[in-house]
């Protein structure tokens, strides 16, 4: 896997964050301002923790972030809530169950990939869709859902289906993402009731 050291990676490095993914999430929160004090957060696929970190000092102490992955946090807070589990090994359901209703659910997950545009597009669609069956049964009204995706053919379909489900849909892609990615992001706002 190529690792790539650029001015996000020192960055992040600096400022004590885990992995340089942080600024796309710090560039959608400066456009659309959807992460605030008080918050409940649920972080999807959250390992290493940058989005976790960044989330925490934005919803404060009277928030709650509840960051899921397979591989452990490298961060910890009074307000983060750290669950190793496989994503996959519940159904949408069970995470309202378990976990109750959120103001946002994030997902940077994203698929091991094969270098094969195709293929890693199928895959990234997949946990796109997986992270959109949860934020449905886990969002309050109103809620923001903001995801990963690779770009590819199914995308056009993914968000015309994201725009039923939500007032507001905008594709994003952060200045901090490396020029040669394909991944973008869905901010959707205001889960219809």
């Amino acid at each position: 896997m190529k690792k790539v050291q650029d001015h996000y990676f020192h960055r992040a490095k600096q400022e004590g964050y885990p992995a340089r993914s942080v600024y796309k999430l710090q560039e959608a929160q400066q456009k659309y301002r959807f992460l605030r004090s008080g918050q409940s957060v649920l972080d999807l696929g959250a390992a290493p923790g940058s989005w976790t970190k960044y989330v925490s000092r934005i919803i404060g102490p009277k928030g709650r972030v509840t960051a899921l992955d397979l591989h452990r946090l490298k961060v910890h807070g009074p307000n983060i809530e750290f669950i190793k589990t496989d994503i996959f090994s519940m159904n949408p359901e069970e995470f309202c169950d378990r976990f109750g209703k959120f103001h946002v659910v994030l997902s940077d997950m994203a698929p091991s990939t094969s270098g094969r545009k195709d293929l890693d597009h199928y895959r990234s669609m997949e946990l796109a869709r997986y992270a959109l069956d949860i934020a449905i049964s886990t969002l309050k009204g109103k809620g923001f859902f903001f995801c990963k995706v690779f770009e590819g053919e199914d995308l056009p379909i993914f968000r015309k289906d994201l725009i039923a489900l939500f007032d507001s849909v905008k594709l994003f892609k952060p200045k901090s993402s490396r020029s040669e990615s394909v991944e973008k992001f869905l901010f959707c706002q205001g889960k219809k009731i």
